[in-house]
């Protein structure tokens, strides 16, 4: 397919220029995305911390301490850590592009401002995802090598439906990160953001708890947090109480966290549309 003429010259390019469309933005942003170093770093701590602490854990560990824990339970011990990585990704992977002054070639060669994020979600949710999975994989199936994992069906799929709802659950807090990169255009603080997101609600529930005009606030801020979302989703906790009232299940862990990303993401979309560069 040939160019198409130019309206005031009447000259018509020999090269070929199909229209545009999301398949040359996600290109675009693999590109972006597997050519800085920033990438290599942070995903690679992600690996070495889930796969190095997790095979920690399992040499310390006993077959018969997995009678009641998943083997994909190890794992948990280095994605607590290694979610700090994806978070920062996620926020590197657009506010580097505004400290840099990139996002004006971009935003210049793909005018369409909310196929460009599209593309940025969709891709780094894509690699993060693969990444996470992937190092928990590993754990998992070490674990079940070196202590003889059994043959109980019912028990590996539940084990692992857990797992990969632990895994969906740190790849949406790295979305969440890019989501608040997008607002705040600013890598620092961006990274301040999403870490005060993730560590804050378990201090702050504490302290609320403290009081009793605010005890009831603080156990809603300890029944909805990251870390005991993790925890849960690896089955590492049975179920438990907080100030009399049980901890809810992955379930609404999960939907309360989708809510959120979903409203910063459709913040996100406004923003960048209307927002100089």
């Amino acid at each position: 397919m040939t160019g198409r003429p130019d309206p005031t010259t009447g000259y018509t390019s020999p090269m070929p220029t199909p229209r545009p469309h999301l398949g040359h933005a996600l290109a675009s942003e693999w590109t972006k995305l597997t050519s800085v170093r920033s990438t290599l770093w942070t995903l690679g701590s992600l690996v070495a911390l889930v796969v190095g602490v997790g095979l920690l854990a399992i040499v310390q560990t006993r077959g018969a301490d997995y009678m009641k824990t998943p083997y994909t339970g190890p794992a948990l011990f280095g994605l607590m850590v290694g979610q700090v990585a994806v978070i920062v990704l996620g926020v590197l992977t657009i506010c580097s592009e505004y400290g840099t002054g990139l996002i004006r070639t971009t935003f210049t060669a793909a005018p369409e401002r909310t196929r460009v994020l599209t593309a940025k979600y969709l891709v780094f949710g894509a690699v993060s995802f693969a990444v996470i999975v992937g190092s928990v994989a590993v754990v998992g199936l070490s674990a079940a090598l070196v202590h003889k994992a059994s043959p109980d069906g019912s028990r590996w799929v539940s084990a692992w439906a857990g797992a990969l709802g632990g895994c969906f659950y740190v790849t949406l807090l790295g979305v969440l990160a890019l989501a608040v990169g997008a607002l705040v255009r600013h890598s620092a603080g961006g990274i301040a953001v999403m870490l005060g997101v993730v560590t804050l609600p378990p201090v702050l529930g504490s302290i609320l708890t403290a009081w009793p005009s605010t005890a009831g606030i603080g156990a809603a801020v300890l029944r909805y947090n990251a870390p005991l979302a993790l925890v849960q989703f690896f089955g590492l906790q049975d179920e438990a109480t907080i100030e009399g009232s049980r901890v809810p299940g992955n379930g609404a862990q999960l939907l309360v966290l989708l809510t959120v990303t979903g409203v910063a993401i459709a913040a996100s979309y406004v923003v960048v549309r209307r927002r100089d560069v």
